[in-house]
């Protein structure tokens, strides 16, 4: 039986759209499926503020009467006009083996793409860089994270065959612990912090770093990450959507704020304890049993993820880094974790990776976003 595309027209459909990620990923031992809570603000009109701007169209492939496939055709023109492009994007896409399927899918989206006048599509990416992005091309043997993809080993032949080539690799490490800190980051970050008069802050709750340092975060975010693939500098509502998303559950001894003496923030870092479990427990749902998976991941862990990492340009290469590791390594330690995941680098930020090199670390996944001329 031949497939058969459909758009996505209601929010059930949607829900549809959403629990096929998930459901396809419910026996694989390594994938961290996401919330369905979660996506359905993310892909919803009026609730993710990215598509006040953006377009997006959402397509479902069946087969044989079940859903077989699905993917999202995403237009950002604030990211065409950052990097004078004209590009469409697909992301959210999974599929079953079937090179019918895949086809099916990639032809609706270079189709949509082109209706759009589009020069060409690339992805997996999302509305932001906020957004999942990649698709995993090495490491199908690892546990995935919340803050990445996972997908099964043959989707890059898949999407390769439909004609995308490589356009940027991202690489993930995996960092041992250290039980003791080299005694040399603490001499270190001393110097640094009284030479620039730096202060790394102390909280004691997490309304205390949503009330005086969310905005100054994304801030700093965005001048940070301006010149790396994809970035689009976020408006303010992105801003309070994000701090609404992702400051509202965290732990306060595993971030450093790093800030001047004018109190703004130069420097950060972000990990929480790894949810990979906590979300395989909970199959996408919050209720009933969900939530409490999370808070048991967040008070007991061996694992944490760095999902964000910053530093002005004005302290680049200036020993600010040692700052945050002074910070951060020895409480890890002290809370149990025994390995540190980087979350996806690009392979071009060389900067980033080679801060890795004082400490155990191996390179254990690799994830590349395709592109295809229109």
């Amino acid at each position: 039986m031949s497939v058969v595309i459909r758009e996505v027209a209601s929010k059930k459909e949607l829900k549809e759209f959403i629990w096929f990620g998930i459901d396809l990923y419910k026996d694989c031992e390594f994938a961290a499926p996401p919330l369905m809570m979660d996506d359905l603000l993310n892909l919803s009109k009026g609730k993710n503020p990215a598509l006040d701007f953006c377009e997006a169209t959402y397509f479902m492939a069946f087969k044989e009467g079940k859903i077989a496939g699905r993917i999202a055709c995403i237009l950002n023109p604030i990211s065409n006009e950052t990097w004078n492009q004209k590009h469409a994007r697909f992301g959210w896409v999974d599929f079953i083996d079937d090179a019918e399927v895949t086809k099916a899918l990639f032809d609706v989206a270079t189709a949509w793409a082109k209706e759009k006048g589009m020069t060409a599509i690339h992805g997996p990416l999302g509305f932001t860089d906020f957004d999942h992005e990649g698709t995993l091309i090495e490491g199908f043997d690892k546990l995935g994270t919340l803050a990445a993809i996972y997908n099964y080993p043959y989707y890059a032949k898949h999407i390769e065959a439909n004609g995308f080539v490589k356009d940027m690799d991202w690489k993930e490490y995996q960092i041992t612990i250290p039980d003791e800190f080299p005694e040399k980051y603490f001499r270190i970050a001393d110097i640094v912090k009284k030479k620039f008069n730096l202060t790394a802050l102390q909280f004691k709750s997490r309304k205390e770093v949503v009330n005086n340092y969310a905005a100054k975060i994304f801030d700093l975010l965005n001048l940070t990450y301006s010149h790396l693939y994809g970035f689009t500098k976020l408006n303010e509502k992105q801003k309070h959507f994000y701090i609404s998303l992702y400051f509202s559950f965290f732990r306060t001894d595993t971030i450093s704020i790093i800030v001047d003496g004018k109190d703004d923030v130069v420097a950060l870092g972000i990990a929480m304890p790894s949810f990979t479990k906590a979300l395989q427990k909970a199959k996408g749902r919050l209720l009933p049993f969900g939530w409490y998976y999370m808070l048991k991941a967040l008070k007991k862990n061996d694992m944490v993820d760095l999902y964000l990492m910053a530093v002005h340009p004005d302290y680049q290469n200036k020993g600010v880094n040692s700052i945050m590791f002074a910070e951060l390594m020895p409480r890890f330690a002290k809370n149990g974790y025994k390995f540190a995941e980087s979350n996806p680098e690009l392979e071009l930020n060389t900067q980033m990776s080679a801060q890795w090199g004082s400490f155990e670390h191996v390179n254990h996944k690799r994830r590349r976003v395709y592109i295809k001329q229109l």
